[in-house]
């Protein structure tokens, strides 16, 4: 081996971790900066979907504590033959969505599989024409979280590798108010494992 690419070699296993850390470091700062942008939104009386007389003494979201191991790499894998089906909602409305893709990942040792949606309402949106849906249960709903699930927002991947953040996971707007119309999480996005990460259950006044 010459002595330059013995050099080159040294130096890639000196770096590798680094730019692992480094970008550990950035994922667990992008879900801090989401909640924050989250506990912002839901202070703004132009934005929130909080109920006046709960807005009045809103202090911010309660989330489970940041955690790296809710951050894992998923497989993206296309369904393009999918054909538009109806959502139901927590009201009487349906909504209609087209199963877009099928994200595969581990987690605590579990090989899992989560579905994604796209709305057809915001196909011809210049704004969320990219905005995919991802609602989730799991075995804290009811308990620590929502009953009714949460939500996790994604845009169309540009590879078939992504980063799937737990910690970014939010309720449903019908957590907070009785005004909302909010997609149930079909049965085939029920994870077995517990998800004690994003937000928590919330405690109306």
């Amino acid at each position: 081996m010459s002595a330059y690419i013995y050099f080159f070699s040294l130096l890639v296993m000196i770096l590798s971790p680094v730019s692992s850390m480094g970008q550990d470091a950035e994922l667990l700062e992008s879900a801090k900066e989401f909640q924050e942008e989250l506990d912002r939104e839901y202070a703004d009386p132009d934005l929130s979907p909080l109920d006046e007389k709960d807005r009045e003494v809103f202090k911010g979201l309660e989330f489970f504590e940041i955690d790296p191991e809710y951050i894992v790499q998923a497989e993206f894998v296309r369904t393009p033959s999918e054909s538009p089906f109806a959502m139901p909602t927590s009201s009487e409305k349906m909504k209609t969505y087209v199963k877009y893709g099928e994200l595969y990942f581990t987690l605590k040792g579990q090989d899992l599989k989560l579905n994604l949606y796209q709305s057809q309402d915001l196909v011809n949106d210049p704004e969320y024409f990219d905005y995919l849906f991802l609602p989730f249960t799991d075995p804290t709903n009811g308990k620590s979280t929502y009953g009714g699930g949460r939500y996790i927002d994604f845009r169309i991947p540009e590879s078939n590798i992504v980063t799937l953040d737990f910690n970014k996971a939010y309720n449903p707007y019908c957590a907070y108010s009785g005004n909302y119309s909010c997609p149930i999480p079909p049965k085939e996005n029920d994870l077995p494992v517990e998800i004690t990460a994003g937000v928590k259950a919330f405690d109306k006044h």
